[in-house]
């Protein structure tokens, strides 16, 4: 097929038309038209050659170009598409390095192969165009909520019409057993938008918690209106959910407005989601309020909250410790994901037989390191003394509050206290120095020797060997492996040392070592202040409040 003028015209009216049907710039069109005619082009004339072809936008005329740039005598290395100055001179006047001489060379005719080539170059850049214009048109749609129609169903994954483009619904984010078949209208989460040099670049979900959110959002106005806040959702697709939601109007009901009228509007979203039964639950600051309405209908007697490790403890009657778990602990997993915090349900009666555990335990603490009866030990127990320290250290006031105790029993019992304290720290001091403890650690401020033994116990021997400790390794703390959280146990956690305590002592040994500049530190720490109230004043901007 040779270019000319008969079939001039009709490239160009070939690139509008794919264009007007692919919905791309008809100008990606010619340029791809161009590359596949060059490419044509140096087959013919030798792949060494710099070929271009530049097609006229109003006449459809191809110019064919063989462009040769000028270059030092040590860079020359491809003689088609360079030369030298001196070389350079025969055609051009006055050549420097880096200028382009460029002639126009006759146009090739495509042969059968020539022309199959062109047309793969073609169809490659219109499809990667029409990626690019599918890709620019989702990307900030991540998010949000599309309807499509199902084209087809490949090894379970389906892959939805959605106007402009394909997307894909992976099984794994099928609610349950749902099945498809062809032009069926469905509903989905734009999960994610991905830019992908093949296959689907839109990922869709009716599994993710944040498709739940989202058709509340339509279904209840004050939600999208802002006057309600889903503040948690946790979904056990197709089975069971929990959506915590809080009002800013005391007038309205956050419950009552997620419910609507006789259930109607909740029941829109039960319905899309193949039935699943919803529990809509008052969001409450207060952590503990909040899991005693996470875990309804159970009813709950007890809640003990353990901030830093990020558990709780939750003691219900005996007859309500099934309906907490839950059919296969759906109810209890649920409430976790929710909260965002460990559960360990158990009952009245096991909670009473903890309770006595440790106080039998802490009774036989004092028997033992002071020397008394088991009736006064268990005095000091439940005026709430847990330890030696407490007895030891606090002032003679609390301790003279106890039945039977005189200012002279209480000065004796916090002299047996330090004196055998004093021992242990003794005995845990040489333990340490025995193990090879240097003195840099020993006259640290901030370890007591029993720290440091524990330390030394686990090769920590100098001051740099606790520089190098990551506050997590000392404080410990929980890690998610394979979707379940794993207990890491820090040299210090037996101590009650806290991260941010762990953070502090290693940097204060940092500082003294010389490896952090503390001016350096302050400095950092005023700049994390000053994004913080610049963020907090960006949340509370006037527009925002309005």
């Amino acid at each position: 097929m040779a270019i000319t003028s008969a079939n001039q015209l009709e490239l160009l009216q070939t690139a509008e038309a794919v264009a007007r049907e692919k919905m791309i710039d008809p100008g990606l069109v010619i340029e791809a038209m161009e590359e596949s005619l060059a490419r044509a082009a140096k087959s013919r004339y030798g792949a060494e050659m710099d070929i271009r072809v530049k097609i006229d936008r109003k006449t459809g005329r191809a110019t064919f170009t063989r462009v040769r740039t000028v270059v030092a005598d040590e860079d020359l290395e491809n003689y088609q598409a360079e030369f030298t100055v001196d070389q350079a001179k025969q055609y051009m006047a006055d050549p420097e390095i880096g200028d382009t001489f460029v002639e126009e060379v006759p146009p090739v005719e495509l042969g059968r192969i020539a022309a199959q080539s062109a047309k793969q170059v073609i169809l490659q850049k219109v499809r990667e165009a029409e990626r690019d214009r599918q890709y620019e048109e989702f990307k900030d749609r991540a998010g949000t909520i599309i309807n499509g129609v199902v084209k087809r169903e490949e090894y379970g994954n389906v892959i939805v019409d959605v106007g402009a483009g394909e997307a894909i619904l992976r099984r794994n984010e099928k609610i349950g057993r749902e099945a498809y078949r062809p032009n069926d209208r469905i509903r989905c989460y734009i999960k994610d938008v991905r830019r992908e040099p093949r296959g689907p670049q839109i990922f869709l979900s009716r599994t993710a918690p944040e498709f739940m959110a989202e058709l509340f959002k339509m279904e209840v106005p004050e939600i999208y209106d802002g006057i309600i806040e889903i503040k948690a959702v946790a979904r056990d697709p197709g089975s069971r959910a929990k959506i915590a939601v809080i009002s800013y109007d005391n007038s309205i009901d956050p419950v009552g407005a997620c419910v609507g009228m006789r259930g109607s509007r909740v029941q829109a979203v039960v319905n899309e989601l193949q039935g699943e039964k919803i529990d809509i639950i008052p969001w409450n600051e207060d952590q503990p309020t909040f899991l005693v309405n996470a875990l309804q209908p159970a009813e709950v007697t007890k809640v003990v909250l353990d901030e830093e490790a990020e558990r709780i403890e939750v003691v219900v009657p005996e007859e309500q410790l099934s309906l907490a778990i839950g059919r296969r602990g759906q109810n209890v997993r649920l409430a976790s994901q929710l909260t965002g915090l460990d559960i360990d349900i158990m009952t009245e009666e096991e909670e009473s037989r903890r309770r006595q555990a440790e106080f039998e335990q802490r009774t036989r603490l004092f028997m033992d390191t002071l020397d008394l009866d088991e009736f006064f030990a268990q005095l000091l127990v439940s005026e709430g003394f847990t330890n030696l320290e407490e007895v030891a250290y606090v002032d003679v006031d609390e301790l003279l509050v106890i039945d039977g105790v005189d200012e002279g029993t209480a000065e004796e019992l916090q002299a047996r206290a330090r004196d055998y304290l004093d021992a242990q720290n003794k005995a845990a001091l040489e333990n340490a120095r025995a193990l090879g403890v240097e003195d840099s650690l020993v006259e640290f401020e901030g370890l007591t020797p029993q720290m440091i033994e524990a330390l030394a116990k686990d090769g920590v021997k100098t001051l740099e060997d606790f520089a190098t400790c990551a506050d997590w390794e000392l404080a410990g703390g929980w890690t998610t492996v394979d979707g379940e959280r794993v207990k890491d146990d820090g040299i210090l956690e037996p101590f009650d040392v806290s991260l941010e305590e762990a953070q502090n002592l290693v940097m204060t040994a940092r500082i003294l070592l010389g490896w952090v500049d503390p001016t350096e530190l302050e400095e950092e720490e005023a700049e994390e202040d000053e994004d913080a109230e610049l963020t907090a004043d960006d949340v509370f901007a006037p527009e925002a409040r309005a």
